[in-house]
């Protein structure tokens, strides 16, 4: 859908702080992304991806999410906001030159707060998953 090159259309994010390279699906309720982890990565620690990383990754899917549904919509792509974050489960840590796929299901949508479950798997085995209340601004 969306190559690394035109990400950076969808979220607010931008290097050396990118934490998606491409948008691989997106409805209304689920989206999926791709992410291949790099040595320089600033998220990066003992050629380990660390937990603030698998995090931001989650958060950075549900950007993309709302940043292509906004394109789609010819609306400006908006900033969001974690506010909470629930049941954060890291079963490993990936290491350098892993891909992560991401996806995003939304579980519910009051006003401006998103409610999310995301989950992080490599190889078919998942890695991380939480439920985050994501705030878009205006």
């Amino acid at each position: 859908m969306t190559s690394a090159r035109n990400i950076l259309s969808l979220i607010p994010q931008r290097p050396p702080f990118v934490m998606v390279d491409e948008l691989l699906y997106c409805d209304k309720f689920i989206t999926k992304t791709t992410f291949k982890i790099v040595d320089d990565n600033v998220l990066v620690v003992n050629g380990e991806f660390t937990e603030a990383g698998l995090m931001e990754n989650i958060a950075q899917t549900a950007a993309a999410r709302a940043g292509y549904l906004a394109q789609i919509e010819n609306k400006p792509v908006a900033v969001g906001y974690i506010g909470a974050v629930k049941n954060f489960e890291i079963f490993d840590l990936p290491k350098v030159k892993d891909e992560l796929l991401t996806e995003v299901k939304i579980e519910n949508q009051v006003f401006d707060v998103t409610i999310i479950l995301g989950i992080v798997k490599c190889n078919d085995m998942i890695l991380a998953q939480c439920e985050m209340n994501i705030f878009i601004g205006n």
